[in-house]
C-alpha cells in the first residue's frame, strides 16, 4: 500500500501567468517544513500538490500536521494511491479506509475524474465503488445528503487516490509571495494574531519586540519567545529583534506630559521598527491595533503614531472586536501563552488620563525635549536578535 498527502491548492490557482511562481514557492515552503519527518518528494499537478513519501522512516503524522498549517492550502488529505484500474480501486479503499468503513453508520461515495481518457464518467465510478463497498460492508447505509462518511475517488493523470473526509487546509498565500514585513509583537493576544493573519497573505515576518528590563521580566521575554515558538509552523522561520526600551522609557518619563506618554512611546516603536525594516529588506509594518480597543487606538491617536513612518501600516485586526480576536488565537494556540501575567513594556508608566484625541502638534510639542535621533540609534544598535525555525 502506498500512502501519500494530497494538498489541494486555494487561489494561488487563479494567478494566471504567475500561476508558476506561486507554486514554485508553495513547494519550497513545504519541502522546508517537511524535512523534520523525512525524505519527501513534493511535486504539483492538476492544481494539486503531491508530498509523496520516500521510505518507509517517514513520519506521516508530523508531515501531515506540517502540511496542515501551510499556507496557500485549502484541503489536505492522506490517500492511497493505486493503478487506475477499478478492481484497484475497490482494493485499496477496502483496505486503506477499512476502519473507517467499518465505525461508520452510512456513506456516499464522490469520484472526480480529472483524467477524461479514464472510460467512465465521475458518477459512474462512484455508483460502481459504491456497490462494492456496500457489499463489503453490508451495515452501511448510503446516504447522499449527510453521510457519515464521504469516501473519495480521484482519477488523475498518473495514478489514482482514495482518500475519506479531507481536512480543511491553512488557505492564504504561499509564505513570502507577497514579499517581508515588520510585525511589533508584544506578549498580548493581539500582536499574534496580526503576525499570523498577514503571513496568511503571503507576507514573510521579521519580529520585533521591545523589552525594559528591569521595568519588565525576563519571564515576560521568554513569554514572547514562546509566542513566536507558537507561529513558527505557521509562518516558517522567524527572527524576533529585542529592543532595549528602558532608556527611552525612563527619558520620556523625565520629560513627557503623562498624558502623552502612550502616544510619545509608540512613536518610538514605530521608528524603531521602520529602522529594523530597512536594515532587513522588509517593505512595510504589521500592528496588532483594533479601532477603539485602548486609548492610543483611535483614529487621531493612529494617526499621530503612524506619521513618523515612511512605510505602509497595515492593521490587520483593526475593524475586528476582542471575542474575534480571541477566536483566532485559540485556533493558533497563543491565546492561553498571551494571557499569562507577565507585563510588557506597554504597561510601564501607563498614564492614568491618557490623550485619547490628540492633534499631531500636541504630541510633537510633547516629544521636543527628547533627543529622538540619538536614542533611536542607540536603541537599535543595541538590539539582540533571537532565531527560531521549524527545523529545530
Amino acid at each position: 500500500m502506498r500512502e501519500i498527502i494530497l494538498l489541494k491548492l486555494g487561489e494561488l490557482v487563479l494567478k494566471g501567468g504567475n500561476r508558476r511562481s506561486f507554486e514554485e514557492k508553495l513547494m519550497h515552503n513545504a519541502r522546508r517544513r517537511l524535512k523534520p519527518y523525512g525524505k519527501f518528494q513534493v511535486y504539483t499537478r492538476q492544481s494539486t500538490a503531491y508530498v509523496e513519501p520516500q521510505d518507509e522512516s517517514c513520519d506521516m503524522d508530523g508531515a501531515y500536521l506540517a502540511m496542515e498549517r501551510l499556507f496557500g492550502v485549502v484541503g489536505i488529505a492522506r490517500a492511497y494511491a493505486c493503478p487506475k484500474d477499478l478492481d484497484a480501486i475497490v482494493a485499496g479503499a477496502r483496505e486503506y479506509l477499512a476502519p473507517k468503513l467499518t465505525a461508520a453508520g452510512s456513506f456516499k461515495v464522490e469520484s472526480k475524474r480529472s483524467d477524461k481518457t479514464f472510460p467512465m464518467t465521475s458518477i459512474q465510478i462512484s455508483q460502481y465503488v459504491g456497490g462494492e463497498l456496500q457489499d463489503a460492508f453490508p451495515h452501511l447505509k448510503v446516504e447522499m445528503k449527510r453521510p457519515e462518511l464521504t469516501v473519495h475517488v480521484e482519477v488523475r493523470d498518473y495514478a489514482a487516490f482514495v482518500h475519506a473526509d479531507p481536512d480543511p487546509g491553512a488557505g492564504g498565500l504561499p509564505v513570502g509571495m507577497g514579499g517581508r514585513a515588520v510585525c511589533l509583537l508584544s506578549g498580548g493576544i493581539d500582536s499574534p494574531v496580526a503576525a499570523w493573519m498577514m503571513t496568511k497573505r503571503g507576507l514573510g515576518l521579521e519580529m520585533v519586540h521591545f523589552f525594559s528590563y528591569p521595568y519588565t521580566s525576563e519571564a515576560a521575554k521568554e513569554k514572547v519567545f514562546d509566542l513566536t515558538r507558537k507561529l513558527v509552523p505557521w509562518c516558517g522561520r522567524l527572527t524576533v529583534h529585542v529592543v532595549p526600551f528602558t532608556k527611552i522609557q525612563e527619558e520620556m518619563r523625565r520629560v513627557v506630559p503623562e498624558a502623552y506618554f502612550t502616544l510619545v512611546m509608540r512613536r518610538f516603536m514605530m521608528r524603531i521598527a521602520e529602522q529594523v525594516a530597512r536594515r532587513t529588506g522588509c517593505e512595510c509594518l504589521i500592528t496588532g491595533e483594533s479601532l477603539g480597543q485602548v486609548a492610543s487606538q483611535t483614529t487621531q491617536a493612529m494617526a499621530c503614531t503612524g506619521a513618523v513612518c515612511t512605510l505602509p501600516v497595515f492593521r490587520p485586526l483593526i475593524g475586528m472586536d476582542k471575542e474575534e480576536i480571541i477566536r483566532i488565537a485559540r485556533k493558533i494556540d497563543t491565546f492561553d501563552t498571551s494571557i499569562l501575567p507577565y507585563e510588557d513594556c506597554c504597561t510601564v508608566f501607563t498614564p492614568r488620563h491618557p490623550r485619547t484625541h490628540p492633534k499631531l502638534e500636541e504630541v510633537e510639542e510633547a516629544e521636543k525635549d527628547l533627543d529622538v535621533d540619538a536614542l533611536v540609534a542607540e536603541a537599535t544598535s543595541a538590539i539582540e536578535r533571537v532565531y527560531f525555525s521549524p527545523e529545530k
